[in-house]
């Protein structure tokens, strides 16, 4: 259904997907404009609509694009078997900035899409929902050493504390590199800093 745009050259295919979840986790489904898509990605609405055929099954072919790219690129990146967590998280992180500096705003539309409520994609898009947390979300904290941390803490709030920690920091670099004129992520500096919190934290957490 989609092979004349997957026919594309990467860079313009990235164009128009960068466009269009930038629209969509902004504004939500009801209200992102088509308009704005094509003008943000540089190309006409008629083929927008040539690649897709509407504005729904834009949406949607989006959300099963990036849907791939977390099961293909996303944990097949990370080693599972490395079961100390602060080990694992740091490869997550590393994928994490990868994906980012190609998809800006994949996680503002990944986000936008668990809480979208529009009646025309809801049903279809819940159904994707369910699919991808039963294979995938969550796999980053299963199975870990919890002997390396100290006997005298909550561990679940530990793991809650450094999903947060990573999350939020995420987010943080996300913005400061739209302020940068490639709106690209600084990895040296970014490593840098995950390595900072990870040592405030392992002292923390750990024995």
């Amino acid at each position: 259904m989609f092979s004349k745009f997957l026919n594309l050259d990467q860079e313009k295919q990235d164009r128009i997907i960068n466009a269009a979840i930038k629209e969509f986790a902004q504004k939500g489904y009801d209200n992102a404009s088509t308009n704005e898509i094509v003008k943000e990605a540089g190309i006409s609405k008629g083929l927008l609509f040539h690649y897709f055929g509407n504005k729904k099954k834009m949406y949607l072919f989006v959300f099963d694009h990036f849907y791939e790219i977390i099961v293909d690129e996303f944990y097949k990146k990370i080693n599972l078997q490395e079961r100390d967590i602060f080990k694992r998280v740091r490869q997550a992180v590393s994928v994490k900035m990868e994906l980012l500096n190609k998809y800006p705003d994949l996680f503002n539309f990944l986000s936008a899409a668990v809480m979208e409520d529009s009646k025309e994609v809801k049903l279809e898009l819940d159904q994707r929902i369910k699919q991808l947390a039963k294979n995938n979300i969550g796999k980053l904290y299963e199975d870990i050493d919890l002997s390396l941390f100290r006997d005298d803490i909550d561990v679940q709030k530990a793991l809650k504390i450094i999903f947060w920690t990573f999350e939020q920091f995420s987010d943080e670099l996300i913005q400061r590199a739209k302020l940068t004129p490639t709106h690209e992520i600084n990895y040296d500096e970014a490593i840098k800093e995950t390595e900072e919190y990870y040592e405030v934290l392992m002292k923390a957490f750990y024995k």
